[in-house]
């Protein structure tokens, strides 16, 4: 049955990982497997529109993608003329939302595949042997699941994935825990060990040739009984720390690095030095620590003071918001790493994780302790920022304020002061800003929520003309201030600001960026997008 036409879509959103699930197909289907001719795609090509697909597989990421998730599979509907016996749909939104995809009736007929491709081949596939379909006899085959990922399929597409020079690689599958806002238990159960890495690394090199980085996509690989054993393999594997290796198409020596892609679990890293120790024997870098909520304060701060004493000094976390967490919260999270960093000499970046529920098609979701307002607030902030949440005390005043009370008077300022912050605060801004403190120091606190309940109900496109329906003189007079400036006003914002900078010879920070899902997304308009590419003129 070789040289069967196999395609595979990644839609075309925004990612930093090459699609695994994909690579592993199509290890099954290509020049080691099954011998048949595949083909990988990000979002829609032109090229596949000429060829007879015998089969396509589409891969999903978050459930929030649903737009372009769907406009995926009517794209591959197209290419095989509504043959959906031919389609394929797996990945995490698929398993998550599966009874959604399964309720679309113009859908009727595809496969939508939930969790993981570790059974064989037929069965994972949910092939149909009295049908006769393609492969469906192949009940005994290793699991896709457990086969090397193909890279060659990389070179296909136009795409860069910012991680590609690198072993991705599960030492486990699944989670220990059972946190209600993570869809690991639903995706891959409980905690269980993988085949040794020295076998999948093994195999990538001797088919794809050597990569840099080691990156484990572990969702809590120290909660692993066997971690000193896994940490052992990683450093026989060459990636002890320090480790370095010759680039082999440039001849040149790099640092190598490990990187646990997964937030480790400070719960388990608190109880003993033990667990520090053992990672600090590989090129972590950076350590990723889970801080979801203010309730893990005390492990966190344990599992940083013994990553400092291990000599782990470079770290980072994921701060989960808008679940339960309030943003007093959040910025408590976020201070203590400027603390830590001060008495301990280390450097903390934070990549606040805005929450969404697994199984929701947008990113509408508003916290119980949030609002709109207050969520574009911290979106603009990331933005403006170019995402990133340095520990380094001066960066985080600037952008969050030194206290609790002035990170809610951030949040609450107009959107166009926060992106805009130098100009409205040191440069021909600054009138405008003041007269705005001014008039936002004579609400009362009531008032003010009044304010922003209003701005949180509400486009910016409609405040003006809804503002007429405030009774409140005071906080109608607000209104006007928060008008959304235009992609113009915008432009000459940014030309006399740098104009004015060149002549004061202020070099612009350029920080590490930060990865957010959610960065780019603007729910209400894409002026922020918009002013991006300003910035970029």
């Amino acid at each position: 049955m070789a040289n069967k036409n196999i395609l595979l879509i990644e839609p075309g959103y925004k990612n930093k990982y090459p699609p695994l699930g994909l690579m592993k197909i199509a290890q099954y289907h290509g020049a080691n497997g099954k011998k048949d001719n595949v083909k990988f795609i990000k979002g829609e090509d032109k090229s596949a529109e000429r060829i007879v697909w015998d089969r396509i597989y589409i891969t999903t990421l978050f459930s929030f993608e649903w737009n372009k998730i769907s406009e995926t599979i009517e794209y591959a509907s197209k290419l095989v003329s509504q043959q959906h016996d031919k389609i394929f749909v797996g990945g995490i939104a698929a398993s998550l939302m599966h009874e959604k995809f399964l309720s679309q009736d113009k859908w009727r007929g595809i496969r939508f595949i939930q969790g993981l491709l570790d059974k064989s081949p037929a069965e994972s596939l949910q092939l149909d042997d009295f049908e006769e379909e393609l492969y469906s006899e192949d009940l005994d085959s290793t699991p896709i699941e457990d086969l090397i990922p193909d890279y060659s399929i990389l070179g296909q597409i136009e795409y860069k994935y910012p991680v590609h020079d690198a072993y991705f690689a599960y030492a486990t599958r699944g989670c220990v825990r059972k946190c209600a806002f993570c869809g690991v238990p639903k995706l891959e159960g409980g905690m269980r060990e993988m085949p040794p890495l020295s076998k999948i690394v093994g195999g990538i090199e001797k088919l794809y040739g050597p990569k840099k980085d080691l990156i484990l996509m572990d969702n809590n690989v120290v909660a692993s009984p066997r971690l000193k054993e896994i940490i052992d393999e990683v450093v026989d594997l060459g990636f002890a720390k320090g480790a370095t290796m010759v680039n082999p198409r440039t001849g040149k020596k790099v640092q190598r690095r490990v990187d646990f892609n997964q937030g480790v679990d400070a719960r388990i890293l608190a109880k003993s030095e033990h667990f520090m120790k053992q990672l600090s024997r590989v090129c972590l870098s950076p350590l990723r620590i889970a801080f979801d909520h203010v309730g893990l304060i005390k492990p966190y701060e344990q599992a940083v003071r013994y990553a400092s004493a291990s000599g782990l000094n470079f770290l980072s976390n994921y701060m989960l918001y808008n679940f339960h967490d309030t943003p007093n919260d959040l910025f408590q999270r976020m201070r203590i790493n400027v603390s830590l960093n001060e008495e301990l000499g280390t450097q903390i970046y934070s990549f606040p994780m805005r929450y969404q529920p697994t199984d929701r098609p947008d990113r509408g979701h508003v916290g119980e302790h949030w609002n709109k307002y207050y969520l574009r607030s911290i979106q603009i902030i990331l933005q403006a920022t170019h995402g990133v949440v340095s520990g380094a005390p001066e960066f985080f005043k600037k952008a969050f304020g030194d206290t609790e009370d002035e990170f809610l008077k951030i949040l609450r300022m107009p959107h166009d002061f926060t992106f805009n912050r130098d100009w409205f605060e040191k440069f021909g801004g600054r009138a405008e800003l003041d007269e705005f403190n001014t008039q936002i120091n004579k609400l009362y606190e009531s008032e003010v929520e009044e304010l922003m309940n209003f701005l949180a109900s509400h486009f910016p496109s409609e405040y003006l003309k809804e503002s007429k329906k405030i009774k409140n003189n005071k906080i109608r007079n607000m209104i006007p201030f928060y008008k959304r400036l235009t992609i113009e006003e915008n432009r000459k914002i940014w030309s006399s600001q740098k104009q004015i900078k060149n002549k004061l010879n202020i070099a612009m920070a350029d920080d590490e960026i930060v990865e957010d899902a959610g960065l780019d997304h603007n729910p209400d308009t894409e002026i922020e997008e918009n002013m991006k590419k300003v910035i970029a003129r």
